[in-house]
């Protein structure tokens, strides 16, 4: 269950999400591509149901953003370069 949204700056991740349903973003996403942003959002809102990556995960994932390996090799790619 979502329960608050906090953008901040991250060193380490593009997001998280806490058991209690509090989803943290990395303000950069802003700067990356709507769809790479869409991704990592449906990537939290996933951990909503499952807390982990299992296979299970993967699979919810892949139901809701079928090229999201696309968007994360995007990020692992140009990542870096999201600076102001």
């Amino acid at each position: 269950r979502y329960t608050g949204l906090t953008i901040r700056g991250q060193k380490t991740r593009w997001a998280s999400c806490s058991e209690a349903g509090h989803m943290s973003f990395n303000w950069k996403l802003l700067l990356a591509p709507e769809i790479v942003l869409d991704y990592v959002v449906e990537h939290e809102v996933c951990h909503l149901e499952l807390m982990d990556h299992s296979p299970a995960f993967w699979a919810l994932l892949e139901s809701r953003v079928p090229d999201w390996r696309e968007h994360a090799r995007w990020l692992r790619r140009y990542g870096a370069t999201l600076v102001l």
